[in-house]
């Protein structure tokens, strides 16, 4: 049988722990130092966490404003617009602040395992506005881009893009040309394939006439390249 004295000492022992994890938070089960930011509340757990629960972004918004989150500092002082991104956390679908931050460093292993924003957090509507956050590629091919990125991208990861043009047309020589060409005004929802060499909307349309044909809105639908021997004869079905 035991020793009552163990017992005893045991208990003392528990109450000591559960005491000083109480007084002492910090020292017993702190994972690190907060970073700068919040250094004034180093030792003060309970400002952010629950007694025997994590951080809550009730506790956040306590002191972080969700409206000037991104425009004011948490002392009501202007955030300079040039010096940081757009404004974004008003368009998060909830306050789920522990979704990307956490203000105690990762241990030395894990440091670069920064998880990447997940686009999913906000509303749908601001989804579409990648411009907000994003610069516009340079790039050749996104310089006359003016619509949203979605036409071709997916909020997930910017690569792979899901548009394949030889879906739709192959741009091999000669059509290996700039997208304002065909698609006047950067508006990717539509093309013409007027105004170029022989390509004039009379001239076309008189030539599809002769074949019987009538419909010519579409060019794409038939013709699937520059080689007319690529091209599909649906169009003879609208010939009246």
């Amino acid at each position: 049988m035991t020793p009552r004295w163990i017992w005893i000492s045991l208990g003392v022992t528990l109450a000591a722990i559960v005491a000083l994890v109480f007084f002492y938070p910090h020292q017993m089960v702190s994972p690190g130092n907060l970073k700068s930011a919040h250094h004034d509340l180093q030792q003060n757990c309970f400002a952010c966490h629950a007694p025997f629960a994590s951080a809550s972004p009730e506790r956040c918004v306590a002191c972080h404003t969700v409206a000037d989150i991104g425009r004011r500092t948490t002392k009501g002082e202007p955030i300079s617009s040039l010096s940081r991104r757009s404004p974004f956390h008003q368009d998060l679908a909830s306050q789920d602040c522990m979704a990307c931050h956490t203000d105690h460093p990762r241990p030395r292993l894990t440091r670069n395992l920064v998880r990447s924003f997940n686009h999913a957090l906000l509303k749908p509507e601001a989804r579409a506005q990648c411009a907000t956050c994003h610069n516009a590629p340079a790039d050749e091919l996104h310089r006359d881009i003016k619509q949203n990125c979605g036409q071709c991208h997916r909020p997930v990861a910017w690569t792979p893009a899901t548009f394949d043009h030889r879906r739709y047309f192959s741009l091999s020589s000669p059509h290996d040309a700039s997208c304002s060409t065909c698609h006047v005004s950067g508006n990717f929802r539509a093309y013409t394939c007027y105004g170029c060499h022989e390509h004039q909307a009379t001239r076309i349309e008189a030539r599809h006439r002769e074949e019987g044909i009538r419909d010519i809105e579409n060019c794409a639908r038939c013709h699937r390249s520059a080689n007319d021997e690529n091209s599909e004869g649906g169009g003879r079905g609208d010939s009246e």
